[in-house]
């Protein structure tokens, strides 16, 4: 009897660890969308051209990346370290936070609040600390 108990024990555990995993792989799946700059900016330590854009980022990678795809204008792509990633909550909208220092404008957070994730960004590493912040929306959706 302790046999059987203990197989019914064993597969309900893994049943609710299988659902759990599922739903945390929901709240932040791939997230694809576009957005548009409208001015250059830094992301990172590269310098993204202001155009159409195309996004995608994968969190299951060992090193998560967002890559990005210029649209219109010459073609160019951009493959962007994430620094880090949080949860964001769904009431948030999705949007670019861009900060202007007196010699550039960077973005610093990238919030895909459908996708359930908030990306943030390192600044330049030539920039001063910032003195203005603006805010850009993006498109996104779940994979």
């Amino acid at each position: 009897m302790s046999i059987v108990r203990r197989f019914v024990y064993t597969a309900l555990l893994a049943v609710t660890a299988v659902n759990l995993m599922s739903g945390a792989a929901v709240a932040q799946g791939a997230a694809r969308g576009n957005f548009r700059l409208t001015h250059d900016v830094y992301w990172g330590n590269a310098r993204v051209p202001a155009g159409d854009y195309e996004f995608f980022y994968e969190p299951y990678q060992a090193k998560p990346v967002l890559t990005l795809t210029r649209l219109n204008g010459p073609r160019a792509g951009f493959m962007l370290l994430v620094a880090t990633a949080a949860d964001s909550k769904p009431w948030e909208s999705n949007r670019l936070l861009l900060e202007t220092t007196p010699d550039s404008t960077y973005v610093s957070t990238m919030q895909l609040a459908e996708c359930g994730v908030t990306l943030y960004f390192p600044p330049p590493s030539h920039s001063a600390k910032p003195i203005t912040k603006s805010v850009t929306t993006v498109v996104s959706s779940r994979e």
